[in-house]
């Protein structure tokens, strides 16, 4: 195996920059995004790589921002988020609050 190279990511949608770490193995690219473990592949060519963790990076960005927005959605269904809601009004209330 050669040497590990970090290469940068950004993701367009979500404007974030990943480090992702490829490397050469044998006749195969393989390479992951530490801070997204589920971004992990392999291909026959570096450039075939690289499109590939940009792909795969932006899927899980996806489900996890979906993911996210589901459990939002049931913690306020649920009332989980109400002590939160009316602690804010009575902030607002209160004149606790700066107008943006």
């Amino acid at each position: 195996m050669e040497q590990i190279q970090i290469i940068e990511i950004k993701d367009t949608v979500y404007e974030e920059t990943y480090a992702a770490h490829i490397q050469k193995n044998g006749a195969k690219w393989i390479g992951w995004v530490p801070e997204v473990p589920d971004v992990k592949c392999q291909e026959n060519t570096q450039e075939e790589l690289l499109k590939m963790l940009e792909k795969k990076l932006h899927e899980a960005l996806v489900a996890e921002d979906e993911a996210w927005e589901k459990q939002f959605e049931e913690d306020v269904k649920a009332g989980h988020l109400d002590t939160l809601r009316e602690e804010a009004l009575e902030d607002l209330r209160a004149g606790k609050c700066i107008d943006l």
